[in-house]
């Protein structure tokens, strides 16, 4: 029954986020002049399993959302897949979604591939959520998917 619960969340989640504007995306999303990941290339964190800076000189939209590239590649990759790529949570801090329902600043060198998904974390000042995320995962994972889901409706 909770793996129902929590598909059924899930579903609605990605329904509802999938379904607003670029204008909503905007807002819920955590930019810098309208780039999400601070600039970091969003498909290096699968290829090559590390944060890289991409280039403004190689860059898309996505829905009105800025992503920048190290390279043509990582770019084709993203535009036929970009579900795929896009940070979990907005590209807000994960463990503070999971936690508190709020969203917190990351260090997009701080991540975890989960399941085929980006998930960031703060870490700055001594606290790397990271390390209380990889305490309760699960829980926590399960509590940002509700806290998520009520931000962006």
């Amino acid at each position: 029954m909770r793996h129902f619960i929590f598909v059924l969340i899930l579903s609605f989640t990605v329904t509802v986020f999938s379904q607003t504007s670029p204008a909503e995306r905007i807002k819920h999303f955590n930019l810098e002049k309208k780039v999400v990941l601070k600039g970091y290339d969003p498909v290096a964190y699968f290829t090559v399993g590390k944060a890289v800076k991409g280039s403004p000189k190689i860059q898309t939209q996505h829905e009105g959302v800025t992503y920048y590239f190290t390279s043509k590649e990582h770019l084709q990759m993203f535009e036929a897949q970009p579900s795929k790529y896009e940070p979990q949570y907005g590209g807000w801090c994960a463990f503070a979604m999971g936690d508190y329902g709020k969203k917190v600043e990351i260090n997009p060198e701080t991540f975890k591939l989960v399941n085929g998904k980006l998930y960031l974390f703060y870490n700055a000042y001594f606290n790397n959520t990271l390390k209380s995320w990889n305490e309760d995962e699960k829980n926590l994972k399960t509590k940002a998917d509700k806290n998520w889901a009520l931000l962006i409706q």
